[in-house]
């Protein structure tokens, strides 16, 4: 069996909603599947001209935690904090009006990116599922008034951060395009309206990843 033939197969099974083979067979789908999105306009491509750059971060752990704490020292930065927004509702709205005034200087940070310590304050005062569906709900609203104002490139940091800014944008597919840091590529999403997204999980990349990332996408 060449390549080709796992080729052939892979576009033989590329509408069926599951095939079972080997390894082999995956190679095969991923290629049809980068053969489909090249030839329909999904294909990867960096923007052009750029335009602002937004740093979202609800990751809490070790790694997210030294990336936010450089990202600070280089960037306008604007924290969520739960137990700010269960007393203020509106609290999200100071924040992404300060993050649409600092995207004139470059790429800002908006992070709920805490210490173990304020996370179980968070967690005691409010619940933990309160306390996560608040910060949850502020990415959407932030992600969504940031895309109004025209910012199409996004860098995420957190799982369920990634999760709540792919779905507040109506993403639906994703292009792979150039690896940032091992296992964290950028991405285009694939439709009428594209952005563009670098999503990773918390332990993931150096501690200059959101830098590093953004530059990549130049």
């Amino acid at each position: 069996t060449r390549d080709e033939h796992l080729v052939a197969a892979g576009r033989a099974c590329l509408d069926l909603p599951l095939t079972t083979g080997g390894a082999g067979l995956a190679l095969g789908l991923a290629r049809a599947l980068r053969d489909r999105a090249r030839a329909g306009g999904g294909a990867w491509a960096a923007p052009s001209p750029r335009g602002p750059v937004a740093w979202l971060s609800g990751s809490c752990s070790d790694a997210t935690r030294t990336q936010v704490a450089t990202a600070r020292d280089a960037v306008r930065s604007f924290r969520i904090d739960p137990l700010a927004l269960a007393a203020n509702p509106d609290a999200v709205d100071a924040i992404v009006a300060g993050a649409i005034a600092g995207l004139a200087e470059g790429p800002v940070l908006v992070y709920a990116t805490a210490s173990p310590d304020e996370i179980a304050a968070a967690q005691t005062a409010l619940g933990a599922e309160r306390a996560a569906s608040l910060v949850e709900a502020a990415f959407r609203a932030i992600a969504v008034t940031l895309a109004a104002n025209g910012v199409r490139a996004f860098v995420v940091a957190g799982g369920e951060t990634s999760g709540a800014v792919v779905d507040a944008l109506g993403v639906r597919a994703l292009a792979i395009g150039p690896e940032i840091d091992p296992g964290v590529p950028w991405t285009r999403a694939v439709g009428d309206e594209p952005f563009w997204l670098a999503l990773k999980s918390g332990n993931f990349g150096g501690p200059d990843f959101f830098a590093k990332a953004t530059a990549a996408l130049q």
